[in-house]
């Protein structure tokens, strides 16, 4: 009942806590689909760059959260700038990496049979590796979305806003309640956004291949 009273009693607070944490999610996500997606295309046309940029973005992956965000201040100061580098850097290589995976499995007999049909590349990629691969791109957005939307809330640590506000605020005051009231939108927030995207997914399938998912 105490955290049906905090929702009660606190509405605005709340719902503009979910925006922020919403804002600086989709930002950071949007940018990462932007970036990632071309250059993990590109990187199907070059197997020794590809190593490197893998590599490299995996690297963003092993360094812990609060010790990220706490390395770009120096640089970016604190606020929502340097959380939405951190959490698109973050992004970036599950979206990259499935990318290329994806078009590095569609199979090679189908790109032959495209170019037998007279398309040029961009038709190619567009026709037929982009829809064969695009379960597989999916899944790599979909992870990158419900990773960041968990590790927004540390955002709230170097003053960027978010559910993590409540968290840590509760954290501070020992109020269980607090906690509850900005880790249980949060947990909401991952969930229905993993459901939109797999709605997403299942309308940009195209017909014919939706019934083999």
């Amino acid at each position: 009942m105490t955290l049906f009273n905090f929702f009660i009693n606190n509405p605005d607070t709340v719902f503009r806590l979910i925006l922020e944490h919403l804002q600086l999610t989709g930002s950071a996500i949007l940018t990462a689909i932007i970036i990632g997606v071309p250059l993990g295309i590109a990187l199907t046309r070059n197997k020794h760059l590809a190593n490197i940029m893998l590599a490299v973005t995996s690297v963003f992956q092993t360094i812990p959260s609060i010790a990220f965000f706490g390395l770009l201040i120096p640089f970016l100061g604190i606020g929502k700038r340097t959380a939405i580098l951190v959490l698109f850097l973050y992004a970036l290589l599950p979206i990259v990496k499935n990318t290329y995976t994806g078009i590095k499995e569609v199979s090679p007999f189908m790109i032959d049979a495209g170019r037998g049909m007279g398309m040029t590349n961009m038709q190619i990629l567009r026709m037929v590796e982009l829809p064969q691969s695009l379960s597989v791109i999916m899944a790599g957005v979909r992870i990158a979305t419900v990773i960041n939307i968990g590790t927004t809330t540390i955002a709230a640590y170097i003053g960027a806003g978010g559910l993590g506000e409540l968290i840590f605020t509760g954290i501070q005051m020992y109020r269980n309640e607090m906690i509850l009231a900005g880790a249980l939108p949060a947990a909401l927030l991952a969930i229905l956004a993993d459901q939109v995207l797999g709605y997403v997914e299942l309308m940009l399938t195209p017909k014919g291949l939706r019934k083999k998912r």
